[in-house]
């Protein structure tokens, strides 16, 4: 039977008990009396406690004690000594056992509730999954089942369609909306070779595309699969939590013994209140909430920042994250957008684009791209030239509209006088670690182009965000002493390591480690190693399969806003963590001096009915003490629109 089957049975067994209790001081009792209360005890203890005995019998045989001790020891105790007392004709307190097992499952029933709808969201994820998929088939566009979808098969998809599974675009563009995947609100736009995700929304253009992952390995599956593990794993305080439980049930039971003894022997007490005292003892001792402060308080931080983009992968990663001091940064793809852009044009923008994009659209240099993807951003139509020639080390000439046209670095410009403006401009962009192409017409140098790979828009918040939060900032980067400054200036890193070559990059976490735990953020093959030494690994989503597989907190939106967000909501859970810890604790400290009868003098009575209830609802406030969690705040999200924090 299910723990809700169990609990309903035990409140209808229970219904008349109760019935008995509240006629008994008008005179009037349920028909068999004791006997009526004995069966249906005995069904109760037979049904929905054999869980309970099962347990604390198994852990008996292995010489430990749980939780599940002292609800056995406690009920049992009091169906045993009921059965002594009504052969004796005394007092009994089958209600007792009955109400206790009643009212502990109550409190599963409704831990387990809450625990589902800490977890569910996560898993509905899955639901918003396509049913099928328009599939090109035996030389025509089909409809098939999504079951049916092969890796490599080619799938249309139409506007206001779900996109079926991962894969590439092969032709058209569109509009997707990723919210669901990666917690961003913003549309991001896919072109052809670019990468979409299984269940985002197509809003805009009709586009084909080619199957790349299926079913568990779709990144919805890894998501789901990923926050249901860190869900179920355990911190390093939770060993703590079990090391103080198993010390902590042979106590109480010790105390129940003392308090029995106390009220018979030295109080003078009759043995049928000493005994209501003891198990009242054992009963709202039960560390139920003790146990539930940890996994509960994990479950919701977890799952709430699977909502957030945010992947965290186990409960020891988490702990970890809410003792960083350091956060390392990789430059290039992590702190950068990993590609040159044009950052500056000087002179006449027109002209010089114009220039320098008819020369550069049949080239192939590095630096072609971004000129191209500038020259398009402008609305600046392509025009053709005539003999072009590329100098190999120093750029491209050719003929454009009659007249000599050049692109390229100081050097194909021996000849050509630079103007004293363009010489300041030159040397300014330089000091700024920027490369500068020059672009000719003529027998003039007309014009520079600053190219740069440029910052994402996340970093400035993130990193000014996390200096403000007392975190020291440090950017590892293989390039030159002079573009580390350049890159560090402008996102206001504490402090740089340039020059790093790949197999340094975890000798420089190490180092850092020895002032304290460190966070490393990276995204390609040969952060790997720093990702997985470091105390807390957190892998850019647009990473190599290996970076996230060595990150313990994976940034699906691949937004560095992302790190804020783990970092904080692994501070929060902790502290909820810790506060659940001290409520459980508080808890049993209050309430079994009250439970022996210490303030029986001043009518001050726990009776074990009254004590099971009350530890029913301890295990209750510590799950919602943990699903607030949902409900703190974090730092506020920059509004910034960096078409780089959403490709994966």
């Amino acid at each position: 039977m299910t723990i809700t089957q169990r609990f309903f049975f035990s409140l209808i067994a229970v219904i008349p008990l109760l019935i008995n209790m509240i006629g008994m001081p008008f005179g009037w009792m349920l028909p068999g009396g004791n006997w009526t209360a004995l069966v249906l005890t005995t069904a109760i203890m037979l049904v929905s406690a054999r869980p309970f005995l099962h347990s604390a019998w198994a852990a008996f045989k292995n010489h430990q004690a749980n939780m599940d001790t002292l609800v056995a020891i406690g009920t049992t105790t009091a169906y045993l000594y009921s059965l002594y007392a009504m052969y004796r004709h005394q007092p009994v307190f089958f209600e007792s056992a009955a109400f206790i097992i009643t009212f502990i499952l109550l409190g599963q029933v409704l831990e387990a509730k809450m625990r589902k709808s800490a977890s569910s969201a996560v898993e509905k994820l899955l639901d918003l999954q396509a049913k099928d998929a328009n599939v090109w088939r035996n030389g025509k566009w089909q409809q098939i089942p999504l079951e049916q979808v092969q890796i490599g098969d080619l799938i249309r998809v139409k506007p206001g369609e779900k996109v079926p599974v991962d894969g590439v675009i092969t032709e058209g563009s569109s509009n997707l909306d990723e919210s669901m995947v990666t917690g961003e609100s913003m549309p991001v736009t896919k072109n052809k070779g670019e990468k979409v995700i299984g269940a985002t929304i197509n809003q805009s253009g009709t586009f084909t595309m080619q199957v790349q992952k299926i079913g568990n390995q779709t990144l919805l599956s890894q998501i789901v699969q990923m926050v249901k593990k860190a869900q179920t794993s355990r911190a390093p305080i939770q060993r703590t939590t079990d090391q103080v439980s198993h010390i902590f049930v042979p106590v109480v039971l010790i105390l129940a013994i003392l308090t029995f003894v106390i009220w018979v022997v030295i109080i003078g007490e009759t043995p049928e209140k000493a005994m209501m005292f003891a198990v009242s003892v054992v009963i709202i001792a039960c560390p139920c909430a003790l146990g539930l402060a940890t996994p509960t308080a994990l479950m919701v931080g977890t799952g709430r920042s699977a909502k957030l983009g945010v992947l965290i992968k186990n409960g020891e990663v988490l702990e970890a994250a809410n003792n960083i001091k350091t956060v390392i940064f990789d430059k290039t793809g992590t702190i950068t957008q990993g590609k040159p852009v044009v950052t500056d044009v000087v002179g006449s923008k027109q002209q010089v684009l114009e220039i320098a994009g008819a020369l550069e659209s049949d080239s192939e240099h590095p630096l072609a791209s971004a000129i191209l993807a500038k020259v398009k951003t402008e609305g600046i139509k392509i025009s053709k030239v005539n003999n072009f020639t590329a100098i190999a080390g120093k750029g491209i000439k050719a003929s454009f509209k009659g007249q000599e046209a050049l692109i390229g670095n100081e050097s194909l410009f021996t000849n050509k006088i630079l103007s004293s403006s363009l010489k300041i401009q030159l040397t300014r962009l330089q000091d700024e670690a920027k490369t500068v192409v020059l672009v000719g017409y003529g027998q003039q140098i007309i014009g520079l182009i600053a190219i740069q790979d440029t910052p994402k828009i996340s970093a400035v918040p993130t990193i000014s965000t996390l200096k403000h939060q007392g975190l020291q900032t440090v950017m590892l980067t293989g390039d030159n002493e002079r573009v580390a400054k350049a890159i560090a200036q402008q996102v206001g890193i504490d402090w740089i390591v340039a020059n790093v070559l790949p197999q340094d990059k975890a000798k420089v976490v190490e180092e850092q480690q020895k002032k304290g735990p460190v966070a490393f953020v990276g995204d390609g093959i040969n952060d790997a190693p720093a990702l997985t030494l470091a105390n807390v690994g957190i892998a850019m989503g647009s990473g190599t399969d290996i970076a996230i597989e060595s990150g313990g907190i994976v940034l699906v939106k691949n937004n560095l806003w992302g790190v804020v967000e783990a970092i904080e909501l692994s501070k929060k859970t902790f502290q909820r963590i810790k506060l659940n810890l001290f409520w459980a604790f508080i808890y049993n400290t209050i309430g079994i001096p009250i439970a022996a009868g210490i303030f029986a003098k001043w009518g001050l009575i726990l009776s074990p009915e009254l004590a099971g209830l009350a530890m029913a609802l301890s295990s209750i406030s510590v799950v919602s003490s943990s699903l607030l969690l949902n409900r703190t705040k974090l730092s506020e999200e920059p509004d910034f629109a960096d078409s780089s924090n959403h490709k994966l």
